[in-house]
């Protein structure tokens, strides 16, 4: 069997960021792709808590993907009970595939909340959007995890 690769793409704002939530703390944010696409950003870090985690992806992102390899693992599964059911056409012994079982519905991706302003972070020299109001209460540094009570 080969392998099968589908590919996401996670749409941006007007402004150019991709939504990213913390799995820890739950926090929305959004990012740039080329500030955590860069090689140069070791980790990136929840504005809200200040951990950093290997995966932001949100739940419309894993949902989807769900749904698409289940579609793909369902339809294979029906093409080789039909390779069944025309094996055992005639004989002693039928097999009857059935009907094709109905898709997940694969539901796209929007660019998600936009009650997040954009922020500057000049320890980095970079920007993020965060809430409102983590830029009043003091916020964590998405790249390199510094609290700056003072953002801009």
């Amino acid at each position: 069997m080969s392998d099968v690769t589908f590919q996401i793409s996670i749409p941006a704002d007007n402004d150019g960021y991709c939504l990213l939530q913390c799995p820890t703390c739950g926090e929305f944010f959004k990012l740039m792709p080329d500030d955590f696409e860069d090689d140069g950003v070791l980790e990136i870090r929840c504005p809200a808590c200040g951990l950093a985690d290997d995966s932001y992806i949100t739940d419309d992102v894993v949902d989807l993907a769900m749904a698409i390899t289940q579609n793909y693992a369902m339809d294979l599964i029906h093409n080789e009970f039909k390779k069944l059911e025309r094996q055992f056409k005639s004989g002693l012994m039928t097999f009857d595939a059935g009907k094709k079982p109905d898709p997940e519905p694969e539901t796209p991706i929007r660019a998600g909340i936009e009650a997040l302003s954009i922020t500057n972070f000049p320890c980095c020299k970079r920007n993020a959007k965060i809430k409102p109001l983590l830029q009043i209460t003091g916020c964590y540094c998405p790249f390199c995890g510094v609290k700056n009570y003072e953002v801009e």
